[in-house]
């Protein structure tokens, strides 16, 4: 396995010193926002965690390796390259093998992070159940790994994009918990709440990592999310979200657009009818998610 993965000075340390570590993935910075928008994001949130006491550790396929924990340069490299390819499970041996570039969505970033003994993970949201998936099968290869790979993921609830009831089910079926930080209900991504209540809610970041040890000491395996709204004052207006994203829904369908073009299509069509408030709120809930993600992982590696 030493010879797929590479860690970062930065992480390297981290490991010898038992520090926590907290993963980031790095399709957010290639695939999810514009530039110069990702870059910055990405070494503010870099930074957030660091200030907490935590390590990062952004993962993405560079050069036939798995790197755990970007430099600058390579954060700047992901966020102006227009050829980086979105890589999940399934794309991760041909993008190792043939050495080309990867950013890594959250499947593929829990799954690094697992080889890496990493178990704290932060990220936008999760993928799901799409609408429709009835007829057309598409659901996020995110959930299968959260029902298998154990790793946290800390998010502001599932893309509003999405079938949200179908992926709570899809969820309870697989055993994956879901807890609510200080909330009773899903949160929605651009909005604090939906019509989903959560398994558990938790009031602590110290609760939500006796829960992750216990789960796994008990050898329960797979992942769990933790759902984390996005801050009231960044919240967008329910009403307004929910007609953009019925709009842009129709356009994809029009175009005929599906599988893993789907959610890139339907984030870069949310922004543009939002006037950018929607990349705005997608920002400041990542950050928020990174300070909760940092006081979990801190938490849960505490000796």
């Amino acid at each position: 396995m030493e010879q797929y993965i590479v860690l970062s000075e930065e992480v390297k340390a981290a490991k010898e010193q038992g520090k926590p570590i907290v993963a980031l993935e790095s399709t957010i910075i290639s695939h999810g926002m514009p530039y110069p928008q990702n870059v910055k994001t990405a070494r503010e949130v870099e930074q957030i965690i660091r200030k907490k006491g935590a390590v990062p550790a952004t993962i993405a396929l560079v050069d036939g390796k798995i790197k755990i924990g970007l430099s600058d340069e390579e954060l700047e490299m992901f966020g102006k390259s227009t050829d980086v390819a979105k890589a999940s499970r399934r794309d991760l041996p041909y993008l190792l093998a043939t050495n080309k570039m990867g950013a890594t969505t959250v499947a593929a970033t829990m799954i690094c992070a697992d080889l890496a003994d990493i178990r704290i993970f932060v990220t936008g949201g999760i993928g799901g159940v799409h609408r429709g998936a009835e007829t057309t099968m598409d659901i996020s290869a995110d959930l299968e790994e959260l029902a298998n790979t154990n790793v946290a993921v800390i998010c502001a609830g599932a893309k509003s994009i999405l079938d949200l009831g179908l992926t709570m089910e899809y969820l309870e079926t697989k055993g994956v918990p879901v807890i609510g930080y200080k909330t009773d209900v899903l949160p929605s991504f651009y909005t604090r709440t939906s019509d989903y209540a959560v398994n558990f809610k938790a009031n602590s970041a110290e609760e939500i990592a006796a829960t992750l040890k216990t789960k796994w000491e008990l050898n329960l395996k797979g992942g769990a999310v933790i759902a984390n709204p996005i801050p009231e004052e960044h919240a967008m207006d329910e009403v307004e979200i929910t007609r953009v994203i019925e709009s842009a829904l129709q356009e994809a369908d029009e175009n005929h657009i599906s599988g893993k073009d789907t959610t890139p299509f339907l984030l870069a069509k949310v922004k543009e009818l939002t006037g950018g408030k929607s990349l705005e709120s997608n920002i400041e809930l990542v950050k928020n998610n990174a300070r909760l993600g940092a006081e979990i992982a801190l938490s849960f590696y505490k000796k």
